[in-house]
């Protein structure tokens, strides 16, 4: 049988790590309270199972431990967790050192939502506009508005667009020229149809009264063409009244572009050629 004098041979026991020792003297004898004390709770300490663990010290000062944070993959330029939980100093990452993603105000950024680096950008810019103006020509605000809509960095837009014009490529002055000179020709459009049309495409209007002063066109030329249509239009009237033939057929003109004045003219004249030109049935057209 053991008695309480048994360990007085045993060495003494170390703690290690700063771990606390689960042994504790024997409690002494507590007075029993009389009827009317009360005994305040005391919670007991929680122990640890094995009383070897380890114990870690919390760190203090101005690196105190509540204020780090477990480490994560940068941007590959060296910084630590501590930069890393901060934020960069600007808003992301740089592209061309991104690897597995970036961090902006403290929040990751997942690889696929980085920008890409300004030479991939450009070089996509430079083929896109290249492409576009192989097929027809491009006004400046077309080619922005087609550079935007892929999905490129503002400056690299901007960028595109005045290499464009300062090497001659983009030119809205002799776009509008050309534009003016084909509208008339192949559409039949009269001067205002034209400055409608130029517009749609973008073109300022200093450029569009530029190319309108350029082109070689008066007052003559555009009522040749408005008469020259009304002529073609006018016996498509055939078994309409007078008035229907007219308003029809000055509808037509109108949205052609030509002022009220021209019309009025060259419908006026078309319907009576109408009259007078003989049916291929025989007789004439007369419009009630």
């Amino acid at each position: 049988m053991s008695t309480d004098h048994d360990d007085d041979g045993l060495a003494p026991v170390t703690d290690l790590f700063g771990a606390r020792s689960r042994r504790r003297a024997p409690a002494a004898a507590e007075p029993t309270p009389g009827p009317e004390q009360t005994v305040p709770s005391v919670p007991e300490p929680v122990l640890e199972d094995d009383a070897d663990t380890p114990v870690p010290l919390p760190i203090r000062g101005p690196r105190a431990q509540a204020d780090w944070v477990s480490p994560v993959i940068g941007d590959g330029s060296g910084r630590t967790a501590r930069a890393e939980q901060d934020g960069y100093d600007d808003d992301g990452a740089d592209a061309t050192t991104a690897s597995v993603f970036s961090i902006a105000g403290g929040e990751e950024i997942d690889p696929a939502d980085a920008p890409r680096p300004l030479d991939e950008q450009r070089a996509d810019a430079e083929r896109l506009s290249m492409r576009a103006l192989g097929r027809k020509g491009v006004s400046e605000s077309e080619m922005r508005t087609l550079l935007t809509q892929q999905d490129l960095d503002p400056d690299v837009v901007e960028h595109e667009v005045e290499r464009l014009t300062r090497v001659g490529l983009l030119d809205d002055v002799a776009l509008a020229t050309d534009l003016v000179d084909r509208l008339h020709a192949r559409k039949g459009l009269g001067r205002q149809g034209v400055v409608t049309e130029l517009r749609r495409r973008g073109i300022d209007q200093v450029a569009i009264d530029t190319a309108l002063d350029e082109a070689a066109d008066d007052e003559d030329d555009e009522f040749l063409r408005a008469q020259e249509l009304a002529d073609k239009r006018a016996p498509q009237m055939r078994g309409l009244d007078r008035a229907t033939a007219e308003r029809r057929l000055s509808g037509f003109l109108m949205r052609k572009g030509y002022s009220s004045g021209v019309v009025r003219i060259a419908v006026a004249r078309a319907l009576d050629g109408v009259e007078k030109r003989p049916r291929p049935g025989g007789g004439t057209v007369r419009f009630e």
